[in-house]
């Protein structure tokens, strides 16, 4: 019996038609495929968006939060040496217009979820009459009286606790250089060979201690005008501060017109609160690498610049 052979079925596509003739085949899509081997064009207006952005980030932060902070002269020694780097932070006493970064804001007498700084804070105070910040240490209150006589500090008629202690080893250290030239020059008399063959200025110490207890150590070497201040009172929302280097701080005990603070600080020129050292330097770095460790002051780094409160004083 014939058998009849069924047709053959399969899955593969029909072959493309022939081009009629006269005409070139059709060519692939090309222009598509040019087009997605092209660079990419850069949208500069996102990319500066995006850098403003981050900019205005920094800026809010080191406004709001926290910023950095370089201690460029001797005023506060020997509590901060110069070279030393601190964070500062900006919330505990509110915020105003001393709180924005580089001063950006009119200079006003407002202030937001403001507070008072506590005896022996170290705070951030803007010179009354220019944009430049100072540091320095708050040793009397709104309607404290002080007053100043052979350097000693007399609140509201009683003189403040004040004793003579060892003196404070500052190493010598002739690459520090500050705006008048050589930094310590001025502790040359006291310049001394330690017991590790290395050269100290041992100037004369002091320890302090305030009211609530807060207690630091204070430089007093010599005689001189702004040992003999007073008696002040200082304003409702105001502070008086000095520095920890009693003969070279231009202070509140100073007038503006001699680079002072010109008595009481307003709490709205105040930037913020000294809290603690990140790292110092000894002056020496160079851009030769090997010197950004030599110069290290390791011993400084994570220093708390908050004051200890003295034996036998109840914490707040």
């Amino acid at each position: 019996m014939a058998t009849t052979e069924s047709p053959q079925m399969t899955d593969s596509p029909a072959p493309d038609s022939a081009a009629p003739e006269g005409e070139a085949p059709a060519a692939p899509a090309t222009a598509a495929a040019a087009q997605s081997d092209a660079p990419e064009k850069v949208n500069w207006l996102a990319e500066i968006r995006g850098l403003a952005l981050m900019l205005l980030a920094v800026l809010a932060f080191h406004s709001l939060v926290a910023k950095p902070f370089y201690i460029p002269s001797t005023s506060m020694m020997p509590t901060l040496w110069v070279g030393d780097r601190l964070v500062v932070s900006k919330y505990p006493y509110g915020w105003s217009w001393a709180s924005a970064s580089f001063h950006l804001l009119p200079r006003g007498n407002w202030r937001v979820l403001g507070s008072t700084p506590e005896y022996g804070d170290i705070v951030i105070p803007v010179h009354p009459t220019r944009d430049e910040d100072y540091i320095k240490r708050v040793v009397a209150l709104p309607g404290d009286t002080i007053e100043v006589r052979g350097g000693q500090i007399i609140l509201n008629g009683t003189p403040i606790r004040r004793e003579v202690v060892p003196e404070v080893r500052i190493p010598f250290e002739p690459e520090l250089i500050c705006k008048d030239g050589p930094c310590l020059t001025a502790f040359e008399p006291f310049r001394e060979t330690g017991p590790d063959g290395r050269e100290y200025y041992a100037p004369p110490t002091w320890r302090e201690t305030l009211p609530n207890g807060a207690t630091y150590l204070t430089i007093d070497y010599t005689d001189q005008e702004l040992d003999n201040f007073g008696p002040y009172t200082v304003p409702e929302g105001n502070v008086f501060v000095m520095g920890d280097n009693r003969d070279l701080s231009a202070d509140s005990r100073a007038p503006a017109i001699a680079n002072g603070l010109g008595g009481g600080v307003p709490l709205a020129n105040i930037g913020g609160r000294a809290e603690f050292i990140t790292f110092s330097l000894n002056g020496s770095t160079t851009w030769n690498p090997a010197t950004w460790f030599s110069s290290l002051r390791g011993d400084r780094a994570w220093t708390t610049l908050r004051p200890p409160l003295a034996e036998g004083a109840a914490a707040k």
